[in-house]
């Protein structure tokens, strides 16, 4: 018999009157509100005599006959509405362990984790259960192998999003192109990262939980997804008793629950799954910053590639430098024509002043041709040496920023030690809290 009772309006709608009343006497303690006729009028229903098998457990009284024929109906079913229902009242402790083990099934890489899997997930690391819920779903969780799911780098966009694109150490803060340098970015991106790692690591175990109302839930706002997501899905349970529509799979749910803002037991439980990835991916952070800095670098200076050694500048990319620096800072000027050509007009007038009856006019026009281009020659001897001083004044600032480079290649030799000696203090302390694991109260 098909357990959806939706299928006329009238009904559709009792079902979502119900299990709205159901939900709001869960949360009052009241005594849950009997069914409606609709299903009362169905004897093969599951939810009738769950409903009276859940009334008797809140009461404390027995509840084995009307449980049976629940089970009877559809057990899987049954025993979801148990938990979720027992969990919303505060009494998640009078759950059967093999209600639970019936009700979360199997977790698998190859199958999404269902809404109804999710939810007592939800439920168990918020107390409902107490300790042995969450036992139940950590050994669950333990027995799914990541491996194939493994990208280090997706575990770690969770843990420490919104890394910083171009980190510049301290040492190389005159000389922010060079710390763009893939050989010499890498290492300190690492221990960036690996601290960031480890804050967010520190952040997730330290939080420490607030026990709340009977069988350790704790009470949240409302508007907490965490708290919804159970109700809704006790509530799709009770309506439709389908509650296998929006699936989503193992990976995305564990990096959802590592993301900062995540609720912080969920994300402990996470944490302590991904552990293994973490933990390699800390490694290799480790790993990249013991980098040995390259014994050469070639940087811009000015414009123009320059090697640079632990002992100084190569001398022939410098030498390359300086003359390319020369020939792009003076200006091919050619010949002083105009000035040749004022001589050689002043000395033609001068001979012609010899050969007229009044040769003073002429020899002075000379004279004054030649001094026209006297100034064009003294003109141009000021710009040439305004050009040997400016090559001269950028050749000198080459060499001090060639000069300073070198310094600070050195000042970043010594950070990468104490930035390598940094990283295993973090990877120990990072195993250490992946070692500690979840709390299980």
């Amino acid at each position: 018999m098909s357990t959806d009772l939706t299928a006329t309006p009238h009904a559709g709608a009792e079902l979502h009157r119900y299990a709205d009343a159901l939900l709001a006497s869960l949360s009052t303690d009241a005594p849950p509100a009997p069914p409606p006729r609709e299903l009362t009028d169905a004897p093969d229903h599951w939810l009738p005599p769950a409903v009276e098998a859940l009334a008797a457990l809140v009461q404390g009284d027995d509840a084995l006959g009307p449980l049976g024929r629940a089970a009877q109906c559809d057990e899987r079913r049954t025993a979801l509405f148990l938990c979720l229902a027992l969990a919303a009242a505060g009494q998640g402790d009078r759950i059967h362990a093999s209600w639970f083990g019936t009700a979360f099934g199997d977790l698998s890489m190859d199958r999404p984790v269902t809404p109804g899997q999710r939810a007592l997930w939800l439920a168990a690391a918020q107390g409902a259960y107490g300790p042995a819920g969450k036992i139940f779903v950590l050994r669950k969780l333990d027995a799914v192998s990541l491996s194939a799911d493994s990208d280090p780098a997706r575990w770690l966009r969770a843990l420490a999003p919104d890394e910083p694109s171009i980190v510049v150490p301290p040492s190389l803060a005159d000389f922010p192109e060079i710390a763009q340098l893939p050989e010499l970015a890498r290492p300190v991106h690492a221990a960036i990262q690996l601290a960031r790692l480890r804050g967010r690591c520190v952040e997730i175990t330290s939080v420490r939980e607030d026990r709340g109302g009977p069988g350790g839930t704790t009470r949240r706002p409302p508007s907490s997804v965490s708290e919804d997501e159970p109700s809704a899905v006790l509530r799709r349970l009770i309506v439709s008793g389908e509650t296998e529509d929006r699936a989503r799979s193992l990976t995305d749910y564990l990096l959802a629950d590592l993301r900062p803002g995540s609720d912080s037991r969920l994300a402990a439980i996470a944490l302590h799954v991904a552990a293994p990835i973490v933990r390699s991916a800390a490694e290799e952070l480790v790993e990249a910053t013991r980098a040995v800095p390259p014994s050469a670098v070639t940087v811009s200076l000015l414009g123009h590639d320059v090697a640079l050694r632990p002992e100084g500048p190569d001398p022939a990319s410098l030498a390359a430098a300086e003359k390319h620096l020369v020939a792009e800072s003076v200006p091919a000027r050619g010949l002083p024509w105009p000035a040749y050509a004022l001589f050689a007009l002043g000395a033609v007038l001068l001979a012609a002043a010899f050969l007229i009856p009044t040769p003073l006019p002429a020899a002075a026009l000379a004279l004054l041709l030649s001094a026209g281009g006297a100034y064009l020659l003294w003109q141009r001897r000021a710009r040439e040496q305004e050009d040997a001083d400016h090559v001269a004044a950028r050749l000198g600032e080459l060499h001090e920023l060639a000069d300073g480079a070198v310094w600070a290649l050195h000042e970043y030799a010594r950070e990468a030690e104490k930035r390598a000696q940094t990283a295993a203090s973090d990877l120990a302390e990072l195993t250490r809290l992946l070692r500690r694991g979840p709390r299980a109260g």
